[in-house]
C-alpha cells in the first residue's frame, strides 16, 4: 500500500508514529480529532496505541483509547498494546487498557505470558486483579 502514497503523505504518517513513540499526547490527539485514523498502522502492524504503550506513555494510551483506539489489535508479531505495556511495566498504561476492556490472555505472547516470561510479579498481580 505504501507504493500508492506520495513522499509527503508517508512523511506525515511517520511523524504521527513518532508522536506516539514520544508521548506527544496533545499534538497526536489534535491530529486524530482533525481526522487522522486512530487505528493508523505502520508496516509492522504497530498501531499508534501499541507504540504509545511500548514506549510507556500512559497519557497517550488513555487519549487514544478515549478516541476509540482498538486495544484488541495485534501487530504482525502477535503483540498487543497490553502486552507492550506489561513488558515496559507501565502500570498506568496497563490500568487504562484493562479499564477499556483489554484481555490479558489475548495476543501471542499475551500480556499474562509476557509478565510470566519476564518475571514481572507486579504486572502479573495487576493483570489478575485488573
Amino acid at each position: 500500500m505504501t507504493e500508492n502514497l506520495d513522499a509527503e503523505t508517508l512523511a506525515f504518517a511517520h511523524r504521527m508514529f513518532d508522536l506516539a513513540r514520544a508521548g506527544a499526547t496533545d499534538e497526536l490527539a489534535a491530529q486524530i480529532d482533525a481526522g487522522l485514523p486512530v487505528n493508523l498502522t505502520n508496516d509492522k502492524g504497530d498501531t499508534l496505541l501499541i507504540l504509545a504503550a511500548y514506549h510507556s506513555h500512559p497519557d497517550t494510551v488513555a487519549a487514544l483509547l478515549s478516541r476509540g483506539a482498538d486495544h484488541t489489535r495485534a501487530n504482525d508479531r502477535g503483540q498487543t498494546a497490553l502486552a507492550a505495556a506489561v513488558f515496559r511495566s507501565s502500570t498506568e498504561a496497563v490500568r487504562a487498557l484493562l479499564a477499556a476492556g483489554a484481555d490479558p490472555a489475548h495476543g501471542n505472547p499475551s500480556a499474562v505470558e509476557t509478565a510470566r516470561f519476564f518475571d514481572l510479579p507486579e504486572m502479573t498481580e495487576l493483570l489478575r486483579v485488573g
